[in-house]
């Protein structure tokens, strides 16, 4: 302990001598270092990393209206939908199908040449791989880099490029699987769906058959009936005025009634004509011949005639307008005795109409339900098809300018050198301080003053 406390009082002139003393093995041990340093760099195995550039958009294609998958609109969704993907990136289900499909369980750098079972292989290729690749992420964007680093750049960017691809693979079968997924559990509803709408539109029918509510174009056949038989009414009641007003315009007229063209006789209208003729050529011919001249007897002979033709068929025009107006109310009689039956008919079916109206808007309310579920289904089983997975990537991977590791061979050989120099002065006061320490401590003390 005296040597010690001793040694503390040391001055540092005497690390100098140290140093002088030991700088021969400091100057062997920095030619030894550089030596070594560039052995390892020409025998190191060398490492290429090569980069990749991928634009990760959260948000995915709109292929599709009201789309499976919302799209978010909040930055903090974005980022975490961003992110999440940029896991499954290195995940282990793409590395597994990368080592897969480049077969690297077979290759020495990722997998050691042993008799090792197949699944060790793998395993050891999928733990290397692991090594061997690096994301990072640009805390600015959505774009993420995907570093691979492997002995040599060919096989570095064959590596990048089967990742890549089997990511945006892997993302595509996600969504997929998904709505996969919702159009299952749809099917397996509509089936039951389906049944309801059977047993609802079978209440309907059952209950039309049961209270004899038949139907023809969405509306049943006694209110169309009786639509039907109010027209016929409406009309009837014309024909009635019709014949009604023809009958009294020829009572009212009389055999020489000035309606030239009484409905329904043509025959009167054409003696009634004749009759004025003959009775306009006899007044003026009378006024020049006697009242015994053969043409005025002929006149009044033909005058005579035509009147009892006139009489007959003015009798026969009003029989057939009466006939025509008793007709006409006969059958306005009928319909509407008719329909004082029918309203009795439809007031019942009305009743049944209410609650037949309640099944059908239930039934037409599932039916709609399963129309749209069936056709949500169908769009969802297509929408497997469709990838709608915004990845890009925006810079593709490129044969680096150098290796990655070792570092070049002068740098090593200037680090051996100073780690070698650096040692040996070390190892130079490390010697000095051992051999003061074995001295008596007077002669320490005079080598200090």
């Amino acid at each position: 302990m005296e040597k010690v406390g001793d040694f503390l009082e040391l001055d540092f002139r005497r690390i100098f001598v140290w140093l002088r003393a030991g700088l021969m093995l400091a100057l062997a041990l920095a030619v030894l270092g550089a030596l070594a340093g560039g052995i390892y760099g020409l025998m190191a195995t060398k490492r290429y990393t090569v980069a990749t550039d991928i634009l990760i958009n959260p948000a995915n294609l709109q292929v599709v209206d009201n789309d499976l998958y919302p799209q978010s609109g909040q930055i903090d969704g974005q980022v975490f939908v961003a992110r999440s993907r940029q896991r499954v990136l290195t995940s282990r289900n793409v590395l597994s199908r990368v080592v897969d499909e480049l077969n690297l369980a077979d290759d020495p750098e990722f997998a050691p040449r042993t008799s090792a079972p197949e699944a060790d292989r793998r395993l050891a290729a999928l733990a290397k791989l692991q090594e061997s690749v690096d994301v990072r992420a640009d805390e600015q964007s959505f774009v993420t880099t995907l570093l691979v680093t492997a002995q040599t750049p060919g096989r570095a960017i064959e590596i990048s490029q089967a990742i890549v691809k089997t990511f945006q693979d892997e993302l595509a079968e996600t969504e997929a699987e998904g709505a996969n997924r919702a159009a299952a559990a749809l099917d397996s509803r509509l089936r039951q769906m389906k049944q309801d709408v059977l047993e609802a539109e079978t209440k309907v029918e059952d209950y039309k058959r049961n209270h004899k509510l038949a139907s023809s174009n969405g509306q049943l056949v006694s209110s169309q009936a009786m639509t039907q038989l109010n027209t016929q009414i409406m009309n009837a009641r014309a024909r009635v005025a019709a014949a009604q007003a023809s009958y009294d315009t020829l009572v009212a007229g009389g055999i020489n009634g000035t309606n030239a063209n009484p409905a329904g006789s043509p025959a009167l209208a054409d003696l009634r004509s004749k009759a004025n003729t003959v009775r306009e050529d006899l007044n003026s011919q009378s006024v020049q011949l006697g009242p015994r001249h053969p043409s005025i007897l002929k006149l009044k002979v033909a005058l005579d005639t035509i009147d009892a033709q006139l009489r007959a068929e003015y009798q026969r025009t009003v029989e057939v307008a009466k006939a025509n107006r008793d007709t006409a109310r006969i059958a306005l009689n009928s319909l509407v005795t008719e329909m004082n039956k029918l309203q009795g008919t439809v007031f019942t079916a009305g009743d049944s109409e209410i609650a037949l109206r309640e099944l059908e808007r239930d039934a037409a309310a599932k039916t709609a339900i399963y129309e749209r579920f069936l056709a949500r289904a169908r769009q969802l089983t297509e929408r497997e098809q469709i990838d709608t997975t915004n990845v890009q990537v925006i810079s593709a991977p490129t044969p680096p300018r150098g290796r990655s590791w070792p570092p070049s061979t002068k740098l090593l050989v200037l680090l051996g050198a100073f780690g070698g120099f650096g040692l040996g002065l070390l190892l130079a006061i490390a010697r000095g301080i051992g051999q003061d320490l074995r001295l008596p401590p007077d002669v320490q003390r005079g080598k200090t003053a």
